[in-house]
């Protein structure tokens, strides 16, 4: 799908953790953010609604079924404009797949040090400190 300038594109992004507390992430594959670790997550295709959306990409990026809840944020990141949503993990095997390169569980530390590291994609972790969406464990 071609993007007309000035226009925004629709994202949805998945906030999962495991029984442990864990935060879901992902390695980009693809721009914005090839290389960097985010939450899953893609454009919204025409006539998907963002709950389609949320459990289409989470399957397609991590390989884990999931069940989308309650709206935690938005962010604007260029054009895309990304509502983050929070997901109930059902089912799957956790795989990298799609535009990912790599997938994970990432406690408080591990988290900490891809922000120290600069390998998280820009202010992820201080939007998810602000969504108080930061790893329990």
């Amino acid at each position: 799908m071609e993007h007309v300038p000035g226009a925004t594109i629709r994202c949805v992004g998945g906030i999962a953790f495991d029984a442990q507390g864990r935060l879901l992430l992902i390695r980009r594959a693809n721009d914005p953010g090839s290389g960097q670790w985010s939450l899953p997550g893609g454009r919204v295709e025409p006539g998907e609604t963002d709950e389609k959306a949320v459990v289409r990409e989470l399957r397609e990026e991590t390989g884990l079924d999931v069940i989308p809840g309650t709206l935690i944020g938005k962010v604007t990141r260029g054009p895309f404009e990304i509502f983050d949503y929070a997901c109930a993990v059902v089912g799957g095997v956790l795989t990298a797949g799609d535009d990912a390169t790599e997938a994970r569980w990432s406690d408080a530390a591990d988290l900490s040090a891809l922000e120290a590291a600069g390998e998280l994609v820009d202010l992820l972790f201080v939007t998810l400190r602000d969504w108080d969406a930061l790893p329990r464990a």
